[in-house]
């Protein structure tokens, strides 16, 4: 035992000892910071990161939280995500939606395909609380000022299901939670793993959560930034930088079924099941590149690579979206005259998307790498999600080859 420390009485020092031998063990995410992949030596692809590898590093792009995690049975929460700071029902921006696997309850994306427009901030939540984050976000819209007329809000609010670790009947996700995401939105360095929207998901068999990154194009592509975000729930065969590691930690789809055992059972949507692929991944994808609802689906189109890269099984029960958006300032849609703010918007040819291609599709493949190194073991409903096990992932990436350039 380590001697008390000074000016720290020997009753008070047993006290403190008494009183921690209460708590409960911390997981390895919780005793100290798990690195992002890239802090641990996994480099993906070829294109350089922004300064933060954030989809913050698109200028005017804010993240916000919030997490709900109370008894044993609540491991929920809400993320947000801003392309400007400004009245977004007033100052619209471009957008498009790409569906790999429909299995999924993503609100408002119809519209934004049909207009080609977002107007309000983009919510990541769970599947039961989507119609209760919409309704929270038509009353922040509503109250805006300069809204006082507006009759229609079309909130876009995508989700995974957390039902495994997170008692999703509960449904408490409600407005005081999305006002306080979308109020606490911020640039800067984006929270990652076990927070938010992915509090309660789990990616591979292993904790899943929130990830981010993002790509800069050189000068000569236009400099133009590719920010990820995204909240993984899904599963299939963990690759990371082409090595087999969901395979060699013995956790992977088909798992039993390839060893001559079957043990599933009930849902086919259970996250119990450590051979299961079911689930979901949301993926939100901003530019400031000068591209239209055209193109701007054509690079979410792209991400669906990224996330194959990584294993995924795309399974039928899974519903794998991809949202993007643009913050060019000449392309937003004003509110009223309904045209586009002053200046001369030049949008790229088809040409020059394909650099914009390439880095969303290493972002995206970044940003769920980023979303297991970075997620805590989690327990809820008396189920334990562990976290991807860091030192023996690096160990099997060092023996394939797959660690720095």
């Amino acid at each position: 035992m380590k001697k008390p420390a000074a000016g720290l009485s020997v009753f008070g020092f047993v006290l403190v000892l008494a009183i921690a031998s209460l708590l409960p063990a911390l997981s390895e995410g919780q005793v100290a910071r798990r690195p992002r992949a890239r802090e641990a030596g996994v480099i993906v692809g070829i294109l350089p990161t922004g300064p933060l590898n954030a989809i913050t590093d698109v200028d005017g792009v804010t993240v916000g939280h919030n997490t709900v995690v109370k008894d044993d049975d609540v491991r929920t929460g809400v993320t947000a995500i801003l392309p400007h700071s400004g009245n977004l029902f007033r100052e619209k921006v471009p957008g498009a939606v790409f569906i790999g696997n429909a299995f999924g309850k993503l609100a408002g994306s119809t519209q934004v395909n049909e207009l080609g427009e977002i107007e309000t901030p983009i919510m990541l939540t769970s599947t039961l609380n989507v119609p209760r984050v919409a309704d929270a976000v038509i009353d922040y819209m509503l109250a805006l000022p300069g809204n006082e007329s507006v009759q229609s809000i079309n909130p876009l609010v995508g989700e995974t299901n957390d039902g495994y670790l997170n008692d999703i009947r509960k449904r408490v996700v409600g407005r005081d939670g999305v006002f306080g995401a979308i109020k606490n939105a911020r640039g800067g360095s984006v929270e990652e793993g076990t927070i938010g929207a992915g509090t309660g998901t789990v990616a591979f068999g292993f904790k899943g959560g929130i990830g981010t990154s993002s790509r800069r194009l050189p000068v000569a592509l236009g400099g133009y930034t590719v920010g990820v975000l995204v909240q993984t729930n899904f599963g299939g065969i963990l690759t990371i930088n082409g090595a087999p590691v969901g395979r060699e930690l013995g956790q992977y789809y088909l798992k039993e079924q390839l060893s001559g055992t079957n043990l599933r059972r009930g849902s086919t949507t259970n996250l119990s099941l450590s051979d299961s692929a079911d689930g979901s991944i949301i993926i939100v994808i901003a530019t400031d590149a000068p591209i239209d609802h055209r193109n701007l689906q054509r690079l979410a189109a792209r991400a669906m690579m990224g996330l194959a890269r990584t294993g995924a099984a795309g399974s039928n029960g899974s519903g794998d979206y991809a949202i993007a958006f643009s913050t060019a300032a000449d392309l937003r849609i004003r509110m009223g005259t309904n045209t586009r703010a002053p200046g001369s918007a030049v949008l790229l040819s088809n040409e020059a998307m394909s650099p914009l291609f390439l880095a969303v599709i290493e972002a995206t493949e970044e940003a769920i790498c980023n979303s297991l190194f970075r997620a805590t073991t989690m327990t809820g409903r008396g189920h334990t999600v562990v976290a991807l096990p860091i030192d023996r992932t690096l160990e099997i990436l060092k023996r394939h080859n797959a660690l720095g350039r």
